[in-house]
């Protein structure tokens, strides 16, 4: 399953008082206490809501885990960057070379980081402790391998330009890849990109895939690859979703080009989805997957109507999940 941890929690006010004022009379201190104590959590520091990348990064994937950290990876070059969510200072932990890219990303709750290689077609495994790669998987189907779940005791792969999923063991087994072909009513594109996004539904049966081209969210079972299209509500359709995130029965739309998020209300096996409300914002500039933290989703902006060049700027945004 996806992991979507929680910021630590801080007391309340109420309780930070009710503490000063019975140190208070304890040691005969007068108000002074409750006075700093109040004054101090008016002022905790918040987390910066928009820090820049490296020029020509070009992010897509997003992960994060159970830390204060992020990790962000590069469409010109399958390098991945992790950087502190307090401060946005970040660094290279995976370098790049030419004909790579880091598309999909998601961080297991051991550390491990598996990394969709979009049109480079491979599957990798990173140990963010020792910040190494532990597998890579090439697939014979060609294709772009654009994003991921952790699903099981698996991790599941999109394959935008073949109706097939791709999954490898979680942790370090090494049994290998799979394939599984998606049938039913899936709907595959004669060219381009078509399944996109990956997530699991409530109920945990199944996995959900977005089609970017038709607009269209598919539940899948990723025993069969069997497909049934999501029956949308409120909405017409989902056109250029692209990074899927899901807390609860809450399921997050990101629609790329469109610089929006739409947020609908699953039924418990994702055989409906409602929409609830939509997400703007100023800062969108294409932004493509999302990973949540607490209260808050963080996105990177790919900037794909903005031609790419060695000078051109990046960053990642925050927006409050609402």
């Amino acid at each position: 399953m996806s992991q979507t941890p929680s910021l630590p929690s801080l007391p309340s006010r109420r309780s930070v008082l009710g503490g000063a004022v019975a140190a208070t009379f304890a040691l005969g201190a007068g108000t002074a206490t409750a006075t700093t104590a109040a004054a101090a959590e008016r002022t905790r520091p918040t987390w910066p809501t928009d820090f820049p990348l490296p020029n020509g990064f070009r992010p897509e994937g997003i992960a994060i885990g159970s830390g204060p950290y992020v990790y962000m990876g590069s469409l010109a070059d399958g390098s991945v960057r992790r950087a502190d969510l307090r401060t946005g200072e970040g660094r290279t932990v995976l370098a790049g070379a030419t004909g790579g890219a880091a598309t999909g990303l998601k961080l297991d709750r051991d550390g491990l980081l598996y990394i969709s290689g979009g049109v480079s077609g491979s599957i990798r495994v990173l140990d963010t402790r020792t910040n190494r790669l532990t597998a890579t998987y090439q697939p014979t189907t060609a294709g772009f391998v654009n994003d991921v779940i952790l699903y099981g005791d698996r991790a599941w792969f999109t394959n935008s330009h073949a109706p097939v999923l791709y999954t490898v063991p979680r942790g370090k087994r090494k049994d290998g890849l799979r394939s599984v072909p998606l049938g039913g009513e899936w709907e595959q594109a004669p060219t381009g990109i078509s399944a996109n996004g990956i997530e699991t539904t409530p109920d945990g049966r199944a996995l959900i895939i977005v089609n970017s081209p038709i607009g269209k969210l598919f539940r899948v079972d990723p025993k069969t690859g069997h497909a049934t299209n999501i029956t949308l509500k409120g909405a017409a359709d989902v056109i250029n979703g692209d990074g899927l995130v899901r807390v609860g029965n809450t399921l997050y739309v990101v629609q790329n080009r469109l610089n929006l998020i739409t947020v609908f209300d699953l039924d418990a096996g994702a055989r409906t989805a409602t929409l609830r409300r939509s997400i703007t914002d100023p800062r969108f500039d294409v932004p493509t997957t999302a990973a949540r933290l607490g209260n808050r989703l963080y996105l990177v902006n790919a900037r794909f109507t903005t031609p790419p060049t060695p000078d051109t700027t990046y960053n990642a945004i925050s927006v409050p999940l609402r």
